[in-house]
């Protein structure tokens, strides 16, 4: 699996493009905005979009899906069904956030713990991790030994837990409990920011080492 990041919004969300390289098929994860920016990459990557994968529903990570949906014709696939409410108040979060209007979507497939998701022969494994937001999931290829993370954890920090729903013990549990048994390897994309190792964070981050 080969990867692009690709930052949108005015919150420099990491977007991701994500291409299997046998089949040249790809996804894009977290289309937050700027989709003529995401979709000039894919022309320059020359790969087939085939879905939308999604990690959780704030506005810097789902506010462009249901265009991008529409305009490709891409089936949506996540998060889990526990940011329901988030995705029922995208046009609130875009007023607050003064964001461009973004329409309200349902995914074709909302996501549990221990799915699979697969983008061309390549298959990542669905890892519910909660506390950032109630429906935050987690994509892991274990072949090459990538996580999309999304804001569950960051290189020397970790998601916030403040805004409704979120709670920071459930997210400590999330990274402890499920993310750092992958192994120390495991390199990780978060939403924000530079890339790290769970090898790394768990040496050196403040809130979880």
């Amino acid at each position: 699996m080969k990867y692009r990041i690709i930052p949108v919004t005015p919150f420099q969300q990491n977007c991701s493009l994500i291409c299997c390289e046998k089949t040249n098929k790809a996804a894009v994860v977290d289309p937050g905005g700027d989709l003529d920016k995401i979709l000039s990459v894919v022309a320059e990557e020359g790969v087939e979009l085939e879905k939308i994968l999604l990690t959780h529903a704030h506005i810097d990570h789902a506010g462009g899906t249901s265009e991008l949906a529409e305009r490709q014709g891409l089936p949506i696939e996540g998060p889990h069904k526990g940011d329901q409410f988030w995705i029922d108040g995208l046009a609130q979060q875009s007023q607050m956030f003064n964001f461009p209007p973004c329409e309200v979507f349902t995914p074709g497939r909302w996501l549990e713990d221990g799915d699979k998701v697969v983008v061309g022969e390549t298959e990542l494994a669905v890892i519910h991790c909660p506390g950032h937001t109630p429906g935050h999931v987690v994509f892991y290829n274990p072949e090459d030994q990538v996580a999309l993370v999304g804001d569950v954890l960051f290189n020397g920090s970790i998601g916030r837990t403040d805004f409704p729903q979120g709670n920071h013990q459930e997210l400590i549990d999330s990274i402890k409990n499920k993310l750092f048994p992958l192994g120390p390897d495991v390199e990780f994309i978060p939403g924000h920011g530079p890339g790290s190792t769970f090898g790394q964070e768990m040496q050196s981050n403040p809130y979880v080492r």
